[in-house]
C-alpha cells in the first residue's frame, strides 16, 4: 500500500515509480497502468514507469484507489513480468470546516425557567477524517446571545444562563453558535448557525381590573336576560394562562343579576336575572371577582391570581304598562245565570309612581258573539247574552288594561270562562225506531230495546228511567208514548213516540205483511208543547174565518163620484158586459147614430137632480125589435174590413123598447113621482147620506108646502 497526501497536485515529480528488472534502459519495454483513476486521475510514463497525479486529489471524495501495473515488450506486446497490483491511500488534511444541517434553528423555553434549563442542541459535522489528527474535532462556542444563554462546548446543548427571564419583558432572543475544528485551536476551520429562541408563556401574572369601580344603567322595563354591561380584567399572560372566570361574590343584587364569562373576549357580561322595578329599588351594588382558571402551583408565590371590582347598577324609571294581579284568570259559572250577572273580576294596577287610573276592555276578536262585557272602571266581567254549555263549554277571552293617561301602554291577560252544566235538557230517543210485532206474538215477548241520550253532562253520569204514559197502561196496536226521565236535578223528562206496526208473520216469525203506519208524533215534544201547537193552529183558523167574513161585507162603491161629472157614466152592476172596453168611461155622443134611430127622441145633457137606486123590473114579453137591430148592426160590422178587431159588441144609440135592463136614463124610466121615492136611502147609513140628499127631497117638499 502506498500513501499519498490529498493536497497533491500535478507536478514534474512523480508520485510513484514502477521499475521492472527486465528493463535495460534501451526503451524495449512499455509500462501500462489500469484500475481506479488510471488514465484520468493517474497516468504512467510508458518508458520510465513514473506515475503522476493529473489533478488535486480530495480524500472526502475517495480515500483508496486500487491500480494495476505491467511491463510488456514494446514490439511483441507480450508481458515480460506478471501484472502487479497496488493500493494508494489518500492521507487527510484539514481542508473542510464544520457545517450545521440547518442555517437557522427555532427553539423555545418556558419563561421563568431556572438557570441551566436545556433549550436545544445543535450539532455540526466535519468531512475530514476524524481518525487522523484533529481535523474533525469540533468545539462549540456562543458568539451572540449572552448573558441569557450558554452552550456546552463538546455537545452543543444551549441552556439558559439567567434566572426569571420574563416573557412579558422580552419574548424573542437570537443566539449565534460557532463550531470550530482542530479542537478549537488556532488555525482550525469554523462554521456558525443561528438559533431563534422564544420564551413561552406561563401563568405568572394574575388578572387585574383597570379600575376599582364602574357604574352601569338599566331601564326597569328590561326583560330578564337583558345584558346591562360588561367588565374585563386584563392578564399579561396569553392563551389558557390568561383565561378568566367571572362571578358575583357579594353585594345587595346577587339575586337580581347574573354574570356570564364570554370566552372569546374574556369579558364578564352582567345580565338581568329577575324583573326590575324602579319604584321598589333604584340602585344595586355588586362585587365581581375575576380569577384565572389555570394556575401553576410553581408560581403560587406570585399570587393571588384574582382581582375584584365594584359594580353599581342604577335602575332608570320608564312608563310601564299596567300589571295584572294574575298571569291568567279562570272563572266558572252555571249556564242558567241571568243576563248581567258578574262572573268574575280582573284587577290591574299602574306600577309607576304616578299610579294612573286603568281602563279595562275586552278584545272582541276573542268574543265575536259578544256574549260577555266588562266594566271599564272596575274590571268586572258580566254576561250580555244567555249561556249554553251544550253550544260552548269554554270561552277564552282576552282582557286589555290600558292607562287612561297613556292609552298606548296596554297589557293583556287571558281569561278562561268555564260554563258549568245544569239539567236543562230532557233526554230523547237515541235513534228513530221502526218497530214491528207479529200479530200472533205471545205475551211478554221482547219487541224493541230503546235507548236515550241527554245533552247534559251530570257529575254522576247519565242514568235514564223509561215508563209508558199513563194514558197507555197496556200495550195496544196504537202508538205508545214512552216517558224518559233522567236522574239529575231538576228532573227533566220528554215524551217520544214509538210506532209499533202489527205484521202478519209465518210460523217461523218471518214478517210477511204489515199494516199501514200510524201517524207519527214528533219525538221529544212534551205534552205542554203539543197543546201549545194545537192552540196556535186553532187561532190561525179563527183569524182566517174572520178575514173571509169581513171580506164579504166590504162597502159598495158610490153610484156617482162627483156632482161636476157631467158624463153619462154607467153604474157598475153584476151583469156581464161585452168586454173591457164597455166598462171604461165614454162619451154618450159616440153612441148616437141618427140613421139607426127609429123614433127620434129629445135628449138633454144636464146633471140629474134625482137619481134612484137601480131596481129590477119585469122584462117586456117581446124583444124582437132589439134582436133584429142587433143582428143588423152585427152583420154590418162583420162585413166591414176597416172595423177594429175588438172582441166585443159595437155600441148602439137605441136600446129598444121594454128591454130586460130597461133604459139607463132616469128621465125615461120614471113614470110617476111615486116611483121616485128614495127616502129609504137614509136608512142605509152615513155612507149614503149624499145620495139621500140628491135623490131625497121629500122632507123639503113638505117644508115648502
Amino acid at each position: 500500500m502506498d500513501f499519498m497526501g490529498e493536497d497533491g497536485e500535478k507536478s514534474q515529480n512523480p508520485e510513484f515509480q514502477l521499475h521492472s528488472d527486465q528493463d535495460k534502459g534501451d526503451g524495449s519495454l512499455k509500462y501500462i497502468l489500469s484500475g481506479d483513476g488510471a488514465g484520468t486521475l493517474f497516468i504512467i510514463d510508458e518508458k520510465t514507469g513514473d506515475i503522476h497525479a493529473t489533478r488535486r486529489i480530495d480524500r472526502e471524495e475517495k480515500a483508496f484507489y486500487t491500480l494495476r501495473a505491467q511491463a510488456i515488450n514494446r514490439k511483441t506486446l507480450r508481458p515480460v513480468e506478471p501484472e502487479s497490483e497496488f493500493v494508494i491511500k489518500i492521507h487527510d488534511i484539514n481542508d473542510n470546516e464544520p457545517t450545521f444541517p440547518e442555517e437557522v434553528y427555532t427553539a423555545s423555553v418556558p419563561e421563568m425557567s431556572v438557570v441551566g434549563t436545556s433549550v436545544v442542541q445543535v450539532t455540526a459535522t466535519d468531512a475530514d477524517d476524524p481518525s487522523y489528527g484533529n481535523s474533525a474535532r469540533i468545539i462549540y462556542s456562543i458568539l451572540q446571545g449572552q448573558p441569557y444563554f450558554s452552550v456546552e462546548p463538546e455537545t452543543g446543548i444551549i441552556r439558559t444562563a439567567l434566572p426569571n427571564m420574563n416573557r412579558e419583558n422580552r419574548e424573542q432572543y437570537q443566539v449565534v453558535i460557532q463550531a470550530k475544528d482542530m479542537g478549537g485551536q488556532m488555525g482550525g476551520l469554523s462554521g456558525t448557525t443561528t438559533v431563534n429562541i422564544t420564551l413561552t408563556d406561563v401563568n405568572d401574572n394574575p388578572p387585574r381590573f383597570p379600575q376599582s369601580t364602574i357604574h352601569l344603567r338599566i331601564p326597569e322595563s328590561s326583560p330578564v336576560g337583558t345584558a346591562i354591561g360588561s367588565v374585563k380584567a386584563t392578564d399579561a399572560d396569553t392563551g389558557k394562562n390568561a383565561e378568566v372566570e367571572y362571578r358575583i361574590i357579594d353585594g345587595d343584587g346577587t339575586d337580581m343579576f347574573d354574570i356570564v364569562t364570554q370566552k372569546d373576549t374574556q369579558e364578564g357580561i352582567i345580565t338581568v336575572r329577575k324583573p326590575l322595578d324602579y319604584e321598589t329599588r333604584r340602585l344595586y351594588t355588586l362585587k365581581v371577582e375575576a380569577e384565572n382558571t389555570h394556575v401553576d402551583p410553581r408560581f403560587y408565590y406570585l399570587g393571588p391570581f384574582k382581582d375584584t371590582i365594584i359594580v353599581k347598577i342604577s335602575v332608570e324609571d320608564v312608563d310601564e304598562p299596567p300589571v295584572f294581579s294574575r298571569s291568567s284568570y279562570l272563572f266558572e259559572v252555571h249556564e242558567d245565570i241571568e243576563l248581567g250577572t258578574i262572573i268574575g273580576t280582573v284587577m290591574a294596577r299602574d306600577p309607576d309612581s304616578a299610579s294612573s287610573p286603568i281602563r279595562f276592555s275586552l278584545d272582541r276578536h276573542t268574543d265575536l258573539d259578544r256574549i260577555f262585557n266588562i266594566h271599564s272602571g272596575n274590571g268586572s266581567i258580566y254576561t250580555s247574552k244567555p249561556l249554553d254549555r251544550e253550544i260552548s263549554q269554554w270561552h277564552n277571552l282576552s282582557v286589555i288594561a290600558a292607562e287612561i293617561n297613556n292609552p298606548k301602554d296596554t297589557t293583556r291577560v287571558p281569561v278562561y270562562v268555564r260554563i258549568l252544566d245544569v239539567n236543562d235538557n230532557a233526554p230523547q230517543f237515541a235513534v228513530f225506531y221502526d218497530t214491528f210485532v207479529c200479530e200472533n206474538a205471545r205475551a211478554g215477548q221482547l219487541i224493541q230495546t230503546i235507548s236515550a241520550v241527554d245533552k247534559d253532562d251530570p257529575l254522576g253520569g247519565q242514568k235514564f228511567f223509561f215508563s209508558l204514559a199513563a194514558v197507555n197502561p197496556n200495550f195496544t196496536v196504537q202508538d205508545n208514548e214512552v216517558v224518559i226521565s233522567d236522574n239529575d236535578y231538576p228532573i227533566q223528562s220528554s215524551t217520544g213516540t214509538l210506532t209499533i206496526r202489527v205484521c202478519a208473520c209465518d210460523s217461523r216469525g218471518n214478517m210477511q205483511s204489515c199494516s199501514a203506519e200510524a201517524l207519527l208524533l214528533p219525538a221529544g215534544l212534551s205534552t205542554g208543547a203539543l197543546v201549545a201547537i194545537l192552540l196556535c193552529i186553532l187561532i190561525l183558523l179563527v183569524i182566517v174565518v174572520l178575514f173571509a167574513a169581513l171580506k164579504r161585507q166590504r162597502k159598495k162603491e158610490p153610484l156617482i163620484l162627483s156632482k161636476e161629472d157631467i158624463r153619462d157614466n154607467i153604474v157598475s152592476y153584476n151583469d156581464e158586459g161585452g168586454g173591457e172596453e164597455d166598462t171604461q168611461a165614454f162619451d154618450i155622443g159616440t153612441l148616437r147614430n141618427p140613421a139607426a134611430i127609429e123614433d127620434k127622441k129629445l135628449r138633454r145633457d144636464i146633471i140629474p137632480e134625482t137619481l134612484f137606486v137601480p131596481r129590477r123590473t119585469p122584462s117586456a114579453p117581446d124583444n124582437t125589435d132589439v134582436r133584429d137591430f142587433i143582428n143588423q148592426r152585427l152583420k154590418e160590422h162583420d162585413t166591414d174590413p176597416s172595423a177594429p178587431p175588438y172582441d166585443s159588441l159595437a155600441t148602439y144609440a137605441y136600446e129598444g123598447n121594454d128591454s130586460i135592463a130597461e133604459s139607463l136614463s132616469s128621465l125615461e124610466s120614471g113614470t110617476t113621482e111615486g116611483d121616485q121615492n128614495y127616502d129609504y136611502l137614509r136608512e142605509w147609513g152615513p155612507r149614503f147620506n149624499k145620495l139621500a140628499e140628491m135623490y131625497g127631497g121629500g122632507e123639503s117638499d113638505k117644508d115648502t108646502s
